[in-house]
């Protein structure tokens, strides 16, 4: 791998160079971790004017910080010294002006106010400019290693549901549920839950980022799952929705297919080249004419990578178009106040159709079904 991180590193270099900045400070942990293989907690990337420049600094190791994460190993690593050894990114930043950098590329979204106050007066010298999303951007088109892990953490996700599936329901707590859920992507492999998993019952079903509460599973509740593993450090999600107990009702039934034909219209227009703002709207559109146009969620999908939501964001503004190797969410949903609702979520890659079109990473079943 360490040839993939240098090249990344390469690209992003190659960047800075045409921008005019000699030398560029990484700071925001996802993308530290894309360029040096690992992110210590607090680390920072220094990327130089040449390859052998290039320093991942960290504070000194901690009791409660333990470092497992293995950075690339043609990456020079500077420790700085005793527990804590103050700030990477501004001991960074004195580094990089004492190889007569004279300009500086930092991630001024990511920085605070007094970081990058730091920053100038370790380097007074050294001219501070902004290194903007050039490495969100870089992170967007995912290699095959990277789909890879996708996939596994997809399939930790299905297996996880599928067994929660089948244990009994009823009576259980949207709190309790999610825990077990939780507990099964570490039992599976998972490095852990991607983001919070969310389980919602009754009226609750079909609320998007529902946390969960202590209202119990009964006969006759939607319920809504969304659930996502993170597998080497890669995050994926899935999201369904079934019924509880009982052959579902025809509002149920019907609310169900408007949502999955929805969720179908944007998986189906998952090509390169198709503008963002189109994937939103083939799935809103199905919406909005059965006159749910009120409570939409204000996007249908996003990237998944490092972290849970990243570029692309499929919504009515979004700008720029797809690529192929882009991985992504599709998870229209309706919630009807006080009666529950549907949300279906899938990841999948961006495929052109020679290839077969796009990806399905989480295959558990979309069918209604009644637990």
């Amino acid at each position: 791998m360490s040839e993939v991180y240098a090249a990344r590193r390469t690209r992003l270099r190659d960047y800075c160079n045409a921008g005019g900045s000699a030398a560029a400070l990484v700071s925001r942990p996802a993308n530290v971790r894309y360029l040096a293989g690992a992110a210590p907690h607090g680390a920072v990337l220094l990327l130089g004017r040449t390859e052998e420049q290039d320093l991942l600094v960290r504070a000194g190791p901690t009791a409660d910080r333990p470092t497992q994460e293995r950075p690339d190993e043609a990456l020079r690593v500077q420790t700085l010294p005793g527990a804590g050894g103050g700030d990477p990114a501004v001991a960074a930043a004195g580094i990089a002006a004492s190889q007569g950098a004279d300009s500086l590329a930092v991630e001024e979204h990511h920085l605070t106010v007094a970081r990058h106050r730091a920053l100038g007066s370790v380097a007074p010298r050294l001219r501070l400019a902004g290194l903007g999303s050039a490495v969100e951007q870089l992170r967007v088109v995912k290699d095959e290693e990277e789909i890879s892990c996708l996939r596994i953490g997809a399939e930790i996700a299905d297996q996880a549901l599928g067994e929660l599936l089948e244990s009994i329901l009823v009576g259980r707590t949207e709190r309790h549920l999610a825990l077990e859920l939780e507990r099964r992507l570490v039992d599976h492999g998972a490095d852990g839950p991607a983001f919070p998993t969310s389980v919602a019952t009754g009226p609750n079903a079909g609320r998007p980022g529902h946390r969960p509460t202590d209202r119990r599973v009964e006969e006759g509740d939607f319920l809504s799952v969304c659930l996502g593993a993170t597998y080497r450090g890669y995050r994926c999600e899935i999201g369904r929705t079934f019924v509880i107990g009982t052959a579902p009702a025809d509002w149920q039934i019907e609310l169900y297919d408007l949502v999955f034909a929805a969720q179908r219209a944007g998986r189906e227009s998952l090509v390169p080249g198709a503008a963002c703002r189109d994937v939103d709207r083939a799935a809103r559109q199905v919406l909005d004419s059965a006159g749910y146009t009120e409570g939409l969620t204000v996007l249908t999908g996003h990237g998944v990578g490092l972290e849970i939501d990243e570029d692309p964001q499929l919504s009515p503004a979004a700008m720029g178009k797809l690529d192929a190797c882009v991985p992504v969410t599709v998870e229209p949903g309706v919630h009807l106040p006080g009666r529950g609702g549907v949300r279906i979520d899938d990841t999948l890659v961006v495929r052109p159709e020679a290839d077969g079109g796009p990806e399905l990473l989480t295959i558990t079943t979309k069918e209604l079904l009644a637990l």
